[in-house]
This record gives structure tokens, C-alpha cells and sequence, in this order.
């Protein structure tokens, strides 16, 4: 599956460039933020973002400038979660907090958010109202997170409350986002913003899988949360915890699929068939 040659995410690289590019030599941040900017990913929730619009019969161009400024928030995002967590590598490269220092990192994470609101000016209301609603629940998702360091009764129940919070909250915001920039009615966004909220949860959980496995090698932080092997694992042995992880990725996994054969066939939604598989079940070994 080669989505580096997708036209959408050539689209954002070329949107991240020229926003880079855009920047003033003489503002002292330009340097941090071209590094966030720079440093690799994988363009999951714009191109997301791009394919719903497009699934919606709109055009790439329509909901380019919202999926700048979703990759951008979460960009920002990264650099605040690597602050709470004294993160050192990111994507296998040093983190803004370790290269820059955690005031520069901060100030580089709030530029990012107030330029993705720029972006967002000439959106109608229920883009922008959809955006900020997933600011405002990627922040309490990082707060249960920071909380799980300390709390003895760290459950499944809580566990989730913190995945679609902090994580699925993003991806759901997107493909809302891409159906309004299309003008869609409120049963398809409706559809679609549950489509991104079960590929958010699917992804984080397989996430924290593969940390737990030490699978994932390309990024170290000094402080880890509770992932859901854990949690099982307190009542049952650890392969028979990951087993469950993996039938849970499952559900997630085919709820949402089954959201997207409610739209009619077309090259859009096939993309977002493989975009779910890429973002979820290709992480295995």
C-alpha cells in the first residue's frame, strides 16, 4: 500500500511545505517549527480528512486548508505530549522539548495551533465549532492520561475514556470536518465523525500494543501510560491479554468499516478502506 503516492498526501506535504516556506526568516520559531513540521508521519487524519470530503463528492482543493490545520494541531499536540512525558525521540529523530529546549517547544506547539485557526477562517461555523471541540477533548484525554500515572483503579472503562479523548477525538474531528467542507447533510457527518472516532480508538490501542511488545523502537520517553495489556493482564496471562487487545482492534476495526458501506462505491472510499488497514492492522509485524 504506497500512500506516499496518493495525490492526497502529496497535496499535504506540499501545503506543509509552503506554510514552512511562508514563514518569516527573522521570527525566531521558524527553525522549531520547520523541525515539527519536517519530521516524518503519516498524514493519517489529513488524508482522512481529504477522502470524507471527497466521499461527499467534493474536491481535494475544498478541504485542503482544513487538513493543514488538523495536521498542524496534532503536530502541536506531539510537542505537548512530549513535554508531559519528557520525551527525548520522535518518528527516530530528537523531540522540539530535546533539541530546543521546553520553552521554545511550548511557544512552537501554540504557533502551530493559532496558525491551523487561521486556516480555518473561511470554513463555515460547524468546521471550525468540530475543530475546537477536538481541542477541547484531546485536552481532557491528556489530563485522565497524566492522572493513570498515579491512580491505583486505572480500569478498561477509564482506559477508553482516555484513547477517544486524547486520540480518536482528532480523527473523528477530521472526517467530520472533510463531510462539512462538502456540504453534507448531518446523517453522513454523523457517519463519518464515528467512522474516524472507532479508526482513532483502534489505532491508539494497537499503539500502545506495540510498545508494550517493544516493538515500536522510534520513540522514548521517560514517563509511559497504562496501555490495555496491562489492564488485562491483572486478571488473565499476557498472551491471552494481547489476544484480547487484538480482538478488540477488531471490533473497532469492522464497526467502522461497516460505517463506510453505508456510502456509495467510488475511488474515495476505497481509500479509506486501505487508510483504515494502514492505520491499524500494517502497524503488526
Amino acid at each position: 500500500m504506497n500512500i506516499e503516492s496518493w495525490e492526497e498526501f502529496q497535496q499535504i506535504n506540499q501545503a506543509i511545505t509552503r506554510f514552512t516556506d511562508g514563514i518569516e526568516d527573522g521570527i525566531y520559531l521558524k527553525e522549531a517549527v520547520s523541525h515539527i513540521c519536517n519530521s516524518g508521519g503519516k498524514k493519517i487524519r489529513p488524508i482522512m480528512l481529504l477522502l470524507s470530503a471527497e466521499v461527499c463528492d467534493a474536491k481535494i482543493e475544498d478541504g485542503l486548508d482544513a487538513a493543514l490545520a488538523i495536521e498542524l494541531i496534532h503536530s502541536a499536540s506531539l510537542v505537548h505530549d512530549d513535554l508531559l512525558d519528557m520525551g527525548t525521540i520522535r518518528r527516530g529523530i530528537e523531540t522540539t522539548n530535546e533539541k530546543y529546549g521546553n520553552g521554545i517547544a511550548m511557544l512552537a506547539g501554540d504557533y502551530l495551533i493559532s496558525k491551523s485557526i487561521e486556516l480555518l477562517a473561511s470554513y463555515k461555523k460547524e468546521v471550525i465549532a468540530e475543530f475546537g471541540k477536538a481541542g477541547m477533548r484531546m485536552a481532557e484525554g491528556e489530563v485522565i492520561d497524566i492522572k493513570g500515572f498515579s491512580e491505583k483503579q486505572w480500569n478498561e472503562e477509564k482506559y477508553f475514556r482516555c484513547i477517544r479523548n486524547k486520540t480518536a477525538s482528532l480523527f473523528a474531528a477530521s472526517t467530520a470536518m472533510g463531510a462539512y467542507a462538502a456540504d453534507a447533510d448531518e446523517d453522513k457527518v454523523a457517519c463519518l465523525r464515528e467512522y474516524g472516532e472507532r479508526v482513532g480508538a483502534a489505532y491508539q490501542i494497537l499503539d500502545d500494543l506495540l510498545e508494550y511488545r517493544k516493538i515500536l523502537n522510534d520513540k522514548h520517553s521517560i514517563q509511559h501510560s497504562t496501555g490495555l495489556v496491562e489492564i488485562y493482564s491483572m486478571h488473565m496471562n499476557s498472551a491471552d491479554a494481547m489476544r484480547k487487545v487484538e480482538e478488540r482492534v477488531h471490533e473497532e476495526v469492522n464497526f467502522a468499516n461497516s460505517l463506510l458501506k453505508k456510502f456509495p462505491d467510488s475511488p474515495a472510499r476505497d481509500k479509506l478502506f486501505q487508510i483504515t488497514e494502514y492505520a491499524t492492522f500494517c502497524m503488526l509485524p
